[in-house]
């Protein structure tokens, strides 16, 4: 009789989990940064703009606000990445962490609009540079057996940060300063990165090697192989973060029109509820699944079952409880669309590093992230808007479900990873 094969994590050392708690908190934290915007707007602009809460300028301001920040995530995604790959992940994912938390707790103590306007683009620079740096450490460092399953955890974690947004934004109430200043907190967590993460050895070897071609835009774009590998990851991730705007985030737009419909004078409340808490603990529990998933069929089999069961469930929420009459039916459907439709972005920390090579690793994988999010911003600011002011909600949110069926045409030119060292 054979002997049961090893745990995954059975070959996975004290340091290798040490290196995942580290970079996940920087996560962790990223997350909590990107949100809390989102839970102080309605308090923090009126106040700035010396308008009452219902002037049209705190809407207009509102918007201008989320593009500032997805420049700035993008610009500061695309040069932190890079930084990564030429100065190493140590010093770059404590400057990542450095830029979102002190420039968080300085928005604290903002007295105009324009002030606010630029610490939210320096907070992005940090929120979008982190997440390719941890996910190109996590990748070098954990044996490649239990990569994927790192890396699903990794980004998984992103849910404690919108969590802890939530609570925080409860806690404070209308004292929007004060959430600000709880940003400032992962400033600590610099000291832990400095002194206890050592440089990757595949890392060291390439800056002995190619030390001229580290982070090299020219080289990542200019070489075949790997441009191909970073367009259409890039128009990859374009579909997740589109669809994450356009579609996952509309659970709430959903539990809400139904609840109004219903008559329901508490309907704002519960639908925050019903997708802060319900839908996002089965997106949590969808991205935890990716690892072990692409560890047993590869990445790009998840991937496609993911994006295929999403786009069965998005029609399902739109149109299964309102026939039935049931909110109770919506609340246990929310958490698995949550589950697949978000689970998604788990497989981008998973399969985006092991992609390119160690001198292209953070700069490949910062370069998908970050321009798919670019490229998402004309869904979100203009298709979006344009079909949910000119349809019925759930007919638009149906429509734009079809962004899943894209991910599959640009998962068809990219390879399978799956037990393959790393490149190099």
């Amino acid at each position: 009789m054979s002997s049961s094969s090893p745990k995954w994590y059975s070959t996975v050392t004290r340091y290798q989990w040490l290196v995942l708690l580290v970079a996940s908190l920087g996560w962790v934290f990223d997350a909590f940064e990107g949100q809390i915007y989102n839970l102080t707007r309605a308090d923090m602009l009126p106040e700035l703009l010396h308008v009452d809460a219902g002037d049209p300028l705190v809407k207009v301001w509102g918007e201008r606000f989320l593009g500032i920040f997805l420049l700035g995530g993008t610009f500061g995604g695309l040069l932190f990445s890079s930084l990564a790959d030429k100065w190493g992940r140590n010093p770059v994912m404590a400057l990542t962490i450095l830029f979102y938390s002190v420039f968080s707790g300085i928005t604290a103590f903002a007295g105009e609009i324009w002030q606010v306007g630029a610490l939210r683009f320096l907070v992005a620079m940090g929120v979008g540079g982190e997440w390719a740096v941890g996910a190109a450490l996590v990748a070098e460092v954990f044996p490649k057996e239990a990569r994927e399953r790192a890396g699903g955890i990794f980004h998984a974690t992103s849910v404690a940060g919108l969590w802890l947004a939530a609570a925080s934004g409860l806690w404070v109430g209308t004292q929007w300063r004060t959430a600000y200043m709880i940003g400032v907190i992962p400033a600590l967590l610099v000291l832990w990165v400095r002194f206890s993460i050592k440089e990757p050895e595949a890392w060291k070897e390439a800056r002995k090697s190619k030390a001229k071609r580290m982070g090299s835009f020219s080289e990542l774009l200019g070489t075949p192989r790997w441009r191909s590998r970073a367009i259409f990851g890039a128009l990859l991730a374009m579909v997740g973060l589109a669809t994450f705007w356009g579609v996952v985030v509309a659970g709430q737009d959903i539990a809400a029109d139904f609840l109004k419909r219903a008559g329901d004078p508490d309907w704002s409340s519960k639908s925050k509820i019903a997708f802060g808490f319900i839908q996002t603990a089965g997106a949590g529990a969808g991205m935890l699944a990716f690892g072990p998933l692409s560890a047993r069929w590869g990445c790009k089999k998840t991937f496609v079952f993911m994006h295929l069961a999403a786009l069965a469930m998005t029609p399902i929420i739109c149109w299964l409880p309102s026939y039935f009459g049931s909110y109770a039916l919506l609340l246990v459907l929310l958490p698995v669309f949550g589950f697949f439709a978000q689970g998604i972005h788990a497989g981008y920390a998973a399969f985006f590093p092991a992609l390119f090579p160690t001198h292209l690793r953070a700069t490949g994988s910062g370069f998908c992230f970050n321009t798919g999010r670019l490229l998402a911003a004309p869904v979100l600011i203009w298709l979006s808007a344009w079909m949910k002011s000119t349809m019925d909600l759930r007919t638009a949110i149906t429509c734009l479900g079809g962004f899943f069926l894209l991910g599959l045409l640009f998962l068809a030119c990219l390879p399978e990873t799956q037990g393959e060292d790393l490149p190099e």
